[in-house]
């Protein structure tokens, strides 16, 4: 059964004295809301067989925040009533002083929709849910013998959220978010190697769920999982790299993404601080974040203080052309908000992040890049990895990746990691694929102890000179 609508100021608050305590809590502030928050989450994961977890979770609260200058203060509680919202006044107005400063102008209104509303946990019973989990582990291990093991994951979110702002504008929305993975670990002669396919997005799960969906996660677990079975050592040292479309945009994501970030930029920690104008990637290199896009992960139809999500170019033609911004941020640099206020919950307070980040495509044929690369690797699948902000140094490792000679696609290498900045990987960019792809719907983009979900993309890209760290010299 699905639940009934969040209406916070219908069942919990009087709207005119909730407003009246916010006007009183943003006397004398430049910026503040209050974002209320009720979330529910499913998951369940079939490992080895066996039902291993069934988990439902559901939270609500709300954040009630003062803005002033470069000061933030910030209260929340799970207790939504009039007295609540009093006592986290009494903290947030810490960060105002003595007052002084003038409300920036509301956000603009929107009425544009990215995703449904329908809700997607309730939309599938939860014995379908339990069948599909054990029709997949059936199906994977019967596609090869080697199968040892499978674990099957279905996820699905609802978030809704309603920001009531000083001016008297309530903005509202729903965010749904499911998910389905299948991980598969295969043996032979002793060797187990491990392969995985993910995929989902802000949508309801009926898609997710019908078997030829479900089925190509599978095949592409097991694809993944057998060439990493006859995965030799990877090579180590400087070298060029072809990167594949889709999903390897996490490196993009992490090692120069966060870089252009409007907070980093505005304290000058970014190695990308005070380049604006400048060239700072190879001709031909466009990257834009786009919230935009109709049911994506990081998709969103207003960000977190209640900002349109935009399609914002961050780098054109090799040029610097934009940061993400926040309200707070896009103030003090004396720019616009570009719809990147975001949070993972209503326990955190708003910061530019990414929503989906992508590099536009060029005009060569991916065989042709590859083909080109004289002595390196082609890097198709990315795990985790590192970045340090300040400089854009980055260390990720690689799921799957071939040798490559003299054009030649040889065997698939095991261990490989890629090593460089993101300043200087942007600007030895060689060539840019026709296959722009965005991934399939996976990603969580973590940043000071806060998680959001994320999308990334890119085509086939050559880099020269990155270093490889692997088992053989």
């Amino acid at each position: 059964m699905a639940e009934a609508p969040f209406r916070p100021f219908e069942t919990a608050l009087d709207p005119d004295r909730t407003l009246a305590q916010l006007r009183a809590a943003l006397a004398g502030a430049e910026d503040g809301e209050l974002f209320l928050e009720r979330r529910r989450s499913e998951a369940l994961v079939l490992d080895d067989g066996r039902i291993k977890t069934a988990s439902y979770d559901a939270s609500e609260g709300f954040g009630l925040r003062a803005v002033k200058g470069e000061v933030a203060g910030y209260a929340h509680a799970t207790e939504l009533s009039e007295s609540a919202i009093a006592r986290a006044s009494e903290t947030a107005r810490l960060a105002v002083g003595d007052g002084g400063g003038v409300l920036a102008p509301p956000p603009p209104g929107t009425n544009r929709k990215l995703y449904t509303d329908a809700d997607p946990i309730a939309g599938q019973a939860f014995p379908v849910k339990v069948e599909t989990l054990r029709e997949i582990d059936a199906y994977a291990r019967a596609l090869d013998k080697r199968v040892v093991q499978v674990t099957a994951t279905i996820a699905a979110s609802c978030q809704e959220v309603a920001i009531l702002r000083p001016e008297g504008t309530l903005v509202t929305d729903i965010r749904p978010m499911t998910r389905v993975t299948v991980s598969v670990i295969v043996e032979e002669n002793g060797r187990r190697e491990a392969g995985s396919a993910s995929g989902g997005g802000r949508f309801v799960l009926d898609g997710l769920l019908e078997a030829p969906d479900w089925q190509e996660k599978a095949r592409e677990a097991l694809r993944v999982a057998l060439v990493n079975l006859r995965a030799e050592a990877a090579p180590a040292g400087v070298m060029d790299i072809v990167l594949g479309p889709g999903w390897p945009g996490i490196l993009l994501h992490e090692a120069i993404g966060h870089g252009l970030e409007g907070d980093f930029n505005r304290k000058g920690s970014s190695a990308f601080a005070g380049l604006m104008g400048q060239r700072i990637a190879a001709p031909g290199v466009t990257v834009l974040d786009d919230g935009t896009i109709p049911d994506r992960r990081g998709s969103i139809t207003v960000d977190d203080e209640g900002t349109p999500s935009g399609k914002n170019v961050l780098i054109e033609d090799g040029i610097l052309v934009g940061y993400m911004q926040d309200r707070q941020n896009a103030r003090l640099m004396g720019v616009a908000p570009t719809g990147n206020g975001r949070r993972e919950s209503y326990a955190h307070a708003p910061m530019p992040r990414m929503t989906n980040t992508y590099m536009l495509g060029g005009e060569a044929d991916p065989q042709d890049i590859v083909a080109d690369l004289k002595d390196g690797i082609w890097a198709v699948g990315f795990g985790g990895g590192q970045v340090d902000i300040t400089n854009g140094k980055f260390v990720f490792s690689c799921t799957e990746a071939y040798r490559v000679k003299n054009g030649k696609v040889g065997a698939p290498v095991k261990g490989a990691t890629l090593i460089g900045d993101g300043a200087t990987a942007l600007q030895q960019i060689r060539v840019l694929g026709n296959d722009m792809a965005l991934d399939p719907g996976m990603g969580n983009c973590g940043k000071q102890g806060q998680w959001v979900p994320v999308g990334v993309g890119q085509p086939t890209v050559m880099i020269g000179g990155l270093t490889v760290g692997g088992a053989q010299a």
